[in-house]
């Protein structure tokens, strides 16, 4: 694999959502680190209403959208406060759960948010990328992939069972997480 990381251009970025649209880019440009374009990306930051006050939004990768190809408009900004409420439910169908991360966006225009929209909100660092590297797909894969996983990683890394994509996991991660 490459380092395509270019400081020229990272010092070109004005904000953290340029950063994140050409870090995302650099991920999916790697495809040992994404499968058809898959995996998602985010950020925390400001969002400045039409008021001209600042709301704490996630910024995360639209549905649809191709990480190798994807611009600050497939980023829709969430309401991160709503989205770490919407985490601390008991339960939330999928149905009910797609329909609040729409009710959640600070921007209506922009493209549905990742159903992992209230995962990323959860994890508590400023960028988070989900991609599903070959190389941990093939480990975790494997019938004992979750010791060798531990094994590689120790606790750098939380290791939990398969669970769709959701509210569930998003869950599941919290409360691993605490």
């Amino acid at each position: 694999m490459d380092n395509r990381w270019n400081e020229s251009d990272a010092a070109a970025c004005k904000t953290e959502l340029d950063m994140r649209v050409y870090s995302s880019r650099l991920l999916g440009a790697e495809p040992s680190l994404v499968l058809h374009g898959g995996g998602n990306t985010s950020v925390k930051a400001a969002f400045t209403n039409v008021f001209g006050d600042s709301v704490p939004a996630l910024y995360v990768k639209g549905s649809g959208w191709d990480l190798k190809t994807i611009k600050a408009a497939g980023f829709p900004p969430v309401d991160l406060a709503y989205l770490k409420r919407l985490g601390a439910l008991a339960s939330l169908s999928d149905v009910d759960m797609m329909r609040q991360l729409r009710m959640a966006l600070l921007d209506p225009s922009g493209p549905n948010p990742s159903v992992e929209a209230i995962l990323h909100a959860t994890i508590p660092y400023k960028y988070v990328d989900h991609t599903h590297a070959d190389a941990v797909v093939t480990l975790s894969n494997t019938p004992f992939g979750t010791q060798l996983l531990s094994d590689l990683f120790g606790d750098e890394v939380l290791i939990l069972p398969y669970t769709m994509p959701g509210f569930v996991l998003a869950r599941q991660v919290a409360e691993a997480a605490m």
